[in-house]
């Protein structure tokens, strides 16, 4: 392979901002695999937003993009799962699986989409020192011929566009919006980008939690509510703290601190340092094994995700961007302790939903 930008390359970022600053360029913010694409010829390589090659998960998306970039060319966007009419981050996480039968049935089963959104480079040319407006229009020359399950991101100019797309586009699974000065240059792994997400706040269990893994302090702390069977569901952690907070935080929970038997999530698994925290089945507990607090994945590489449990008895407002299933999607950020909430009243009912939208609205997907 011989491009003039060449593997790996962080990708550019995005700082998180309270509201869409105007700045010309709009796109919705897809909620996938970042991804970059290197393509020489016949020759591909998918490179993640960690600089790992992601190739060999996605053989339909090798496949499509022979066909559809250029000959030369170094592409950045959005590797996606499309459902229906919306995305299936659920799904798409599926895809990582180390067996190479599995992939390919995968592959069939739930093929994956890519959603272009920059380009760095075109045939001999590096372009990653032009300003945005020039690549946003060599990524539309570019791609013009580019067919499903390959797209180009949409795009709006004004303001109030960015704006309603901020509300509707939620119903089908996105993240927020994405908000690009028409003059800046492609900067890997520099925050020069603007990124606007939803955020509410919710009233949570705290159930348990894990240790930091650098000192025994807190790490995070798990959050739980209560389904409409009265049973105590995982539903995501809360670990954005300040060192001395994270200490402090160990004094605070050691008097709610309980053994494994007598917790809600008790049949999950040993709490004890270098277990799995329950990645088995759950026989005859309280919940699906699918909402377990721990255990390894196919994204931990071998990290520790067991926990202390506490008893179910305090409650703390966080505030998350969006479900994902029955879980947050993201991690959550404290924002107090609710001493005046009993932990039984803290469930499903109190998220807010967002109204559907089909994906085809915006992307021709047939």
């Amino acid at each position: 392979m011989e491009l003039p930008v060449m593997p790996p390359i962080p990708p550019m970022l995005a700082k998180p901002v309270p509201s869409i600053p105007d700045v010309g360029h709009f796109e919705p913010k897809w909620d996938g695999f970042r991804t970059i694409v290197f393509k020489d010829g016949d020759e591909i390589i998918l490179g993640s937003r960690n600089e790992r090659p992601m190739t060999r998960y996605f053989p339909e998306l090798v496949d499509a993009l022979r066909l559809n970039l250029p000959p030369k060319c170094v592409v950045d966007g959005e590797i996606v799962l499309i459902s229906g009419t919306r995305l299936d981050f659920e799904g798409l996480q599926q895809r990582i699986h180390p067996a190479e039968s599995r992939v390919r049935l995968l592959a069939k089963n739930t093929p994956a989409s890519f959603i272009a959104f920059d380009i760095l480079a075109l045939d001999e040319q590096n372009l990653m020192d032009r300003p945005f407006a020039e690549r946003r229009a060599a990524l539309e020359g570019a791609l013009a011929g580019a067919k499903a399950p390959i797209f180009v991101t949409p795009a709006v100019q004004e303001l109030s566009r960015a704006q309603e797309w901020f509300t509707l586009l939620e119903g089908a699974g996105l993240d927020g919006v994405l908000s690009k000065p028409l003059d800046g240059t492609y900067q890997p792994n520099k925050r020069v980008m603007f990124k606007t997400k939803h955020e509410r706040t919710a009233d949570c269990v705290v159930a348990g939690f894990r240790w930091h893994k650098t000192a025994k302090v807190v790490g995070s702390m798990l959050l739980g509510l209560y389904d409409d069977a009265g049973r105590l569901q995982h539903v995501g952690v809360v670990a954005s703290f300040p060192m001395a907070r994270r200490q402090s935080l160990v004094v605070e929970l050691e008097p709610y601190q309980t053994e494994l038997g007598e917790h809600p999530w008790g049949d999950w698994g040993s709490p004890t340092p270098g277990s799995s925290g329950g990645s088995g089945s759950a026989a005859g507990g309280s919940a699906p094994a699918s909402r377990m607090p721990g255990g390894p994945s196919r994204w931990s590489a071998g990290k520790d995700f067991s926990f202390v449990p506490l008893r179910p008895e305090l409650v703390v407002e966080v505030a998350y961007d969006f479900m994902e299933g029955d879980r947050f999607r993201h991690t959550t950020q404290f924002r107090r302790w609710r001493p005046d909430r009993e932990p039984q009243s803290c469930t499903y009912a109190q998220l807010e939903g967002s109204a559907d939208y089909d994906l085809g609205e915006i992307l021709p997907l047939r």
